[in-house]
C-alpha cells in the first residue's frame, strides 16, 4: 500500500466524527491551486482553535497565566476557546533570551560543526555556540510572518543565534515547544510587524502576542495530529510532483510522435492517439502550451496542411525577394549588408517537402538592429513614435503599450519597424520572444527586425517562434550569463520557407488551432478558479 493511501487511512480513522465536512472535501482542498499549502494552514488554524479533535474531559484546564486574557493587538479579535483553554500572551509563556544571542561578521566566524543561526534557519556553521538546550526561534527580521510561514521553528542542542532571531524558552509547565511553533507558524504575525524600509517584529511586540492555551495533554494530541497531518500533505505534494512528472513524459512521448511523423498519412494516425486522451492530456495549461509549440513544429515541417502541387515553388518567391532586395539597394533605400553565404552551404536541420527550401533568414527580407537615443538630448524624446525594448514584447507574441516616446528628431538615432515587420528579442533572459509589429515602432538594440519581402509575416514569426528555430538562436548567441546572438549570426539562421500561396494556408491553420488553445486555457483557468472558490468556500465551513 502506498504511504498516500496510508497517510489518507490514518487521516480517516480519526477525522470521521470529527471534521466529516473537512474529510468528504480533503481531495478537493488538496487539489484546488496552491491546495496543499492552502490545506496547511486550514489544519493549522483548525488546530490553534480547537477544532482539530473531539474535545476531551482531562478535569486539568490550561496553566494559569500572568493576569488572564490579554488585549488583543492589532485590532484583532479572539476568538472563542473551547472550555478548558484560555487565551494568553506569548511573554506569559516563555522567557526571552535575546541578551545572549551575539551576532558575528561573516569574515569573523571561526568554520566548526556548530550550527549559526539566523531569522529563518541556519545560515552557517562556527567553531563555538552559545545556547545548549531545546528553544524556539522567531525571525525578528528578514523573515515572513504570514499565516503559514516558517516564522517560528524549533532548535536544540549547541547552537548560536545571531540578533536576527529571537530566542525562546517556553516555560514547559504551561506550552509545549512544538505545540508554540504551530501556534506562531498557524497565526498572521504581519500586524504585530514594525517599520517600512526594514520591517522588524521587535520584542515589545512580539510578547504581546495572544496565545491560545489547552491544557498540556491536550497540546500533545493536537501535536500529534498535526504532524501525521502534515505528513499526509508532504505525501500529497510528492504525489503531486509525481503526477505531474508522469503527465510529462506521456504527453512528450504523444506529442513527439507527432513531430516526428514523416508523412500526412502517418501524422493522421498519431494524431488519432492523442485525440484519444485529450481529456487526460490537456488537463493543465503546460499542456495546452506544449500542444500549441507542437503545431507550429508540424507547420514548418509541412505537415500541418496538405499540399498543392499546382503551387509555384519555394525557389521563385525566393528569387522575387532577391530580385526586390537587389533593386532596393541600387535605390539606396536600403544599405548594403554582407553578401549571405546559401543555404545549401549548411547541413539542413531536416528534410523538407518538395517544393519548400531553406533559407537564410537575412535573404527573406530586410533587417536591422535597434537602438537607443542619447539620454543627454531630451530632443530625441516626445510623443510622436513608440520605443520598446524587450520588456514590451510578451511571452505571448504580443507588443504591450510602450513606456517611452521619441520624436521624430530621435527616429534618426534608431530604427524604425514597419506594421507587420517581425521583432525577436536577441540578448538576455528572454532572448526570443518575437511579435509582429501593428503600428509603427522605435526599437532598441537589443531587439532585431525584419521586413519580409513577398512573404508571410505571420508566417516568419511561426517559424522563428517554433522550437527548432528557438534552438538555433540558442545555438548561435555567446554568453553563458547573458546569452545574446549578434545580427550577423541572426541573419545566417536557417528557415524553412514553403511556397507562398502554402505559407497563407499554413497561417490560417495555425491561427485556427491557437484559438482553439486559446479556449483551452480559459476553460482550464474557469475551471480552477471555480475550484478555488469552492475549496475557500470550504474553509469557511469547517472554520
Amino acid at each position: 500500500m502506498s504511504a498516500v493511501l496510508e497517510a489518507r487511512e490514518r487521516s480517516a480513522r480519526y477525522l470521521a466524527g470529527v471534521q466529516p465536512t473537512l474529510l468528504r472535501h480533503f481531495k478537493l482542498l488538496a487539489t484546488a491551486p496552491n491546495g496543499v499549502a492552502r490545506l496547511r494552514q486550514l489544519i493549522l488554524k483548525l488546530a490553534v482553535l480547537g477544532n482539530l479533535l473531539p474535545h476531551r474531559g482531562s478535569g486539568l484546564p490550561a496553566a494559569s497565566c500572568g493576569n488572564g486574557t490579554p488585549a488583543a493587538g492589532a485590532d484583532e479579535v479572539l476568538a472563542p476557546l473551547p472550555e478548558g483553554w484560555r487565551w494568553t500572551s506569548l511573554g506569559e509563556v516563555v522567557d526571552v533570551l535575546d541578551s545572549q544571542r551575539k551576532p558575528v561578521k561573516k569574515e569573523d566566524r571561526k568554520p566548526g560543526p556548530y550550527p549559526y543561526f539566523g531569522a529563518s534557519g541556519i545560515v552557517d556553521h562556527v567553531a563555538a555556540y552559545i545556547f545548549d538546550e531545546p528553544l524556539v526561534l522567531v525571525g525578528e527580521d528578514g523573515a515572513k510572518w504570514g499565516a503559514g510561514d516558517a516564522t517560528a521553528f524549533l532548535i536544540s542542542g549547541k547552537s548560536w543565534v545571531n540578533n536576527h532571531a529571537h530566542v525562546l524558552r517556553p516555560n514547559r509547565e504551561k506550552v509545549a515547544d512544538r505545540y508554540l511553533v504551530i501556534v506562531l507558524t498557524a497565526k498572521d504575525l504581519s500586524p504585530y510587524v514594525t517599520g517600512m524600509t526594514v520591517p522588524k517584529l521587535n520584542q515589545g511586540r512580539l510578547v504581546s502576542i495572544p496565545i491560545p492555551l489547552p491544557p498540556l495533554l491536550e497540546q500533545a494530541r493536537i501535536v500529534t495530529r498535526v504532524d501525521e497531518l502534515m505528513r499526509l500533505c508532504d505525501a500529497l505534494e510528492a504525489q503531486g510532483r509525481l503526477e505531474a512528472e508522469q503527465h510529462a513524459r506521456l504527453l512528450g512521448t504523444l506529442l513527439g510522435t507527432l513531430t516526428d511523423s514523416s508523412t500526412p498519412e502517418e501524422l493522421a494516425a498519431d494524431w488519432q492517439r492523442v485525440a484519444d486522451h485529450f481529456d487526460l492530456l490537456l488537463d493543465r495549461p503546460e499542456a495546452v502550451d506544449a500542444l500549441e509549440q507542437t503545431i507550429l513544429q508540424l507547420a514548418v515541417r509541412g505537415l500541418l496542411v496538405p499540399q498543392d502541387q499546382n503551387d509555384e515553388p519555394a525557389s521563385v518567391l525566393l528569387e522575387r525577394i532577391r530580385a526586390e532586395r537587389d533593386r532596393l539597394i541600387a535605390a539606396g533605400k536600403v544599405k548594403r549588408d554582407k553578401p549571405l553565404p546559401p543555404a545549401s552551404d549548411e547541413d539542413p536541420p531536416y528534410e523538407l517537402p518538395d517544393g519548400w527550401a531553406w533559407a537564410r533568414l537575412g535573404s527573406l527580407g530586410i533587417t536591422s538592429t535597434g537602438g537607443t537615443p542619447p539620454t543627454n538630448r531630451p530632443e530625441c524624446f516626445g510623443h510622436e513614435t513608440p520605443f520598446i525594448g524587450p520588456g514590451q514584447i510578451s511571452a505571448r507574441g504580443e507588443i504591450l503599450p510602450a513606456e517611452k516616446f521619441i520624436s521624430e528628431l530621435g527616429r534618426f538615432e534608431t530604427s524604425i519597424a514597419e506594421r507587420g515587420d517581425v521583432l525577436m528579442v536577441c540578448i538576455g533572459g528572454s532572448i526570443g520572444k518575437c511579435a509582429i509589429t501593428p503600428e509603427v515602432t522605435a526599437f532598441n538594440q537589443q531587439i532585431n527586425s525584419i521586413r519580409v519581402l513577398f512573404g508571410s509575416s505571420s508566417y516568419v514569426l511561426a517559424a522563428m517562434t517554433s522550437l527548432g528555430f528557438q534552438r538555433r538562436v540558442l545555438d548561435a548567441s555567446t554568453g553563458s550569463a547573458t546569452p545574446i546572438i549578434s545580427k550577423g549570426k541572426w541573419d545566417l539562421l536557417l528557415l524553412p520557407v514553403p511556397p507562398a500561396a502554402e505559407q497563407s494556408r499554413i497561417v490560417a491553420r495555425v491561427e485556427e488551432l491557437r484559438h482553439l488553445c486559446t479556449a483551452l486555457r480559459q476553460r482550464l483557468a474557469a475551471s480552477q478558479t471555480t475550484q478555488s472558490r469552492l475549496a475557500e468556500a470550504m474553509v469557511e465551513v469547517v472554520t
